[in-house]
């Protein structure tokens, strides 16, 4: 077994003090300790805002943090959240976010937030404090390998021993979590680099011989990918957070627009094109739409531009888009063919494949004309029609949930940026709040983080203040469950004057675990029930408005339509301090539609009983049958094209 990176540096000669000198004083610049050019560093890359946590192994750099450091720092409550708040603070403004918390469980507690931003490709350096460099090894007090316990789970990480590397490492470290596909980077600083003595110097050069992240595509693929489109009668758009990270957004529009292809989204993507455009057809998969996932199983061709086929888009996989030709775009060729055989690889920055990729469609355009795609849109239109994402009332005298996020679509500010926690809620937002706007949702997609939400919606809104001038509201949609995870960050967002609005979809239940218990175990609802009133006869365990106002902040709770929409405009109007509306919503409110786990999209569950998109004893609908049809048609005529 191959040694851990701390395990591997313990077995390496230690330079002797008198080493540390000579190499200290043979540089240029001005003299400093490693934990000061630390902070200069960060002052120098343009960092203005930084999330964290003080502890024994990182206080000589907060030490270094006063009243004249250029930044902001934003003391969180817990190391998991700080790193949340970087990566809300990251999708919100586009930067880099920057978190700084201790060694041992300071650095262990970042863990889970930094492989959440590993899976939803998010840029974000997290600097950790680290034992002394003789200590490494020996069991110190609150050391542990946090190189190598995230190994798995960050793009690159560095272990700094010396305090002369600290300006290039930090420069590298910003340059590989930003650039080619964005992602998480640790850079764990030793007690003796944070000590030591060095001469600063800036700018740094940095050393990355093998990192060199391909952007431009091959001219050959893009003319296959070209042919593509004009071979295909019932094509396809699957756009996923990569597209987002690119900020390729009028890009995917203009490629929908010029080929008259349908949009359909992962989670990551919402908004990227908006809502109100007619080609987007919202997001596929376990709980996207009928429309999305229905013209994704009956393509010819599927054009996957920055995803990576995630299990809960794709449901059971070689079931998905069975008769599509695949063209896959990405930035990491690593994605591609990982999943699912691709016929057209694309490797690149998305934006700058598809401004590549458009004026070779538009040339065969203009030699050969445009498919006809009337009969495709024909049945993506009859799907539409026929299941819109629709809801049951509740029975029991509390709210629906669906409907409290559809009041708060309709009463926000088209600019808002919304975040949300994860569970039904996650879901029901996703579903159904209109964006019309990229960059405007914030969620945790691939490793579906509970607790992420307020914590990232505290990023999000300091990048708010940062880069809009605090004019793009933020509002955060979560759960009970989900809430309790990270609630003792209401503190941050009280103290640091953060006008976060927080929709809390309260139903004492963990909803999308009792929602599989209902549909599959026999409603044994076992560990899912967070409170019972009729035996404790409390309003809530605990009461989230006690909670809030606990924390310094509003709170206001609502049973009724009435209440909810008065509490909504009320939040909408408060600017200066955080606002708390506790929801009180039916426990047994489902999120439909919903493709069982592991199965095909084709027995995508409309409603309980309702498959649209199963095919009963080899029949079809009318409009399925002339798509059908109608393909067979053009490909007959094609061929007799090609004959000629």
């Amino acid at each position: 077994m191959s040694p851990t990176p701390l395990q591997a540096f313990s077995g390496i000669a230690r330079a002797t003090p008198e080493h540390t000198k000579r190499a200290n004083t043979t540089k240029n610049g001005e003299q400093m300790t490693g934990a000061q050019a630390l902070v200069r560093s960060l002052e120098d890359l343009g960092v203005q805002d930084v999330f964290g946590i003080p502890g024994g192994a990182i206080l000589p750099v907060y030490d270094a943090i006063s009243e004249d450091t250029k930044f902001r720092f934003v003391l969180m409550r817990h190391e998991q959240a700080a790193g949340h708040a970087a990566e809300g603070y990251a999708l919100a403004t586009g930067r880099v976010g920057v978190c700084i918390v201790t060694s041992g469980p300071g650095a262990t507690n970042v863990i889970t937030a930094i492989a959440d931003a590993n899976m939803d490709s998010v840029p974000m350096v997290v600097i950790t404090g680290q034992v002394g460099a003789d200590a490494i090894g020996t069991d110190a007090f609150q050391e542990a390998d946090i190189v190598g316990a995230t190994y798995p789970v960050v793009k690159h990480s560095y272990l700094v021993t010396d305090a002369q590397d600290i300006p290039r490492v930090l420069t590298e470290a910003f340059h590989i979590a930003g650039s080619g596909r964005p992602g998480p980077v640790v850079v764990d600083l030793t007690k003796t680099a944070q000590n030591g003595v060095m001469q600063y110097t800036w700018p740094q050069r940095m050393i990355l011989p093998g990192y060199n992240p391909t952007t431009k595509p091959h001219g050959r693929v893009l003319g296959e990918a070209a042919r593509m489109f004009q071979r295909s009668y019932r094509p396809v758009l699957y756009v996923g957070g990569g597209a987002m990270r690119s900020d390729a957004g009028e890009e995917i529009k203009a490629l929908a627009d010029l080929t008259g292809a349908p949009i359909v989204t992962t989670l990551p993507a919402r908004g990227i094109v908006a809502d109100s455009d007619p080609k987007v057809l919202g997001m596929l998969g376990m709980h996207g739409t009928v429309a999305a996932t229905g013209a994704v199983q009956r393509c010819d061709l599927l054009v996957a531009i920055g995803t990576r086929f995630d299990d809960r888009v794709t449901g059971k996989l070689e079931a998905f888009a069975p008769g599509a030709r695949v063209v896959h775009i990405d930035i990491d060729p690593a994605e591609i063919g990982k999943n699912r055989e691709v016929d057209v690889p694309i490797v690149g920055d998305v934006k700058t494949v598809l401004n590549a990729l458009i004026p070779e469609i538009e040339r065969l355009h203009d030699e050969s004309g445009t498919p006809n795609l009337t009969t495709w849109w024909k049945l993506i239109d009859e799907w539409r029609q026929n299941y819109p994402v629709t809801y049951d009332e509740p029975d029991d005298g509390t709210l629906a949930p669906q409907w409290v996020v559809e009041q708060l679509s309709q009463q926000a500010d088209p600019n808002a940026i919304w975040v949300s926690g994860v569970g039904q809620h996650q879901m029901w937002a996703t579903q159904l709040l209109k964006f019309e706007h990229p960059h405007s949702w914030i969620s945790s997609g691939g490793l579906g983080t509970m607790g992420y939400g307020l914590p990232a919606a505290i990023g999000a809104a300091v990048g708010s203040q940062r880069c809009f001038d605090g004019k793009r509201p933020v509002w955060l949609i979560d759960g009970d469950g989900s809430s309790q995870m990270t609630s003792e960050e209401l503190a941050v967002a009280f103290l640091e004057g953060l006008p976060v609005k927080i929709a809390l979809l309260n139903n004492s239940v963990y909803g999308m675990v009792r929602q599989c218990q209902t549909l599959f175990y026999d409603k044994h609802y076992s560990a899912t029930i967070l409170h019972e009133e009729e035996k404790t006869h409390l309003v809530g365990v605990p009461d989230f408005v006690k909670l809030a106002e606990a924390y310094g902040c509003e709170a206001i709770r609502v049973t009724t339509k009435e209440e909810a929409e008065k509490a909504i405009e009320y939040a909408n109007s408060v600017n200066d301090h955080p606002v708390l509306i506790d929801f009180r919503v039916w426990k047994d409110a489902m999120v439909f539609p919903m493709v069982p786990a592991g199965e095909s999209n084709d027995n995508v569950i409309y409603k309980p009983g309702v498959r649209p998109l199963q095919r009963v004893a080899g029949l079809s609908s009318d409009a399925s049958d002339e798509a059908d049809a109608a393909d067979n048609a053009n490909a007959s005529a094609n061929a007799a094209q090609a004959n000629e």
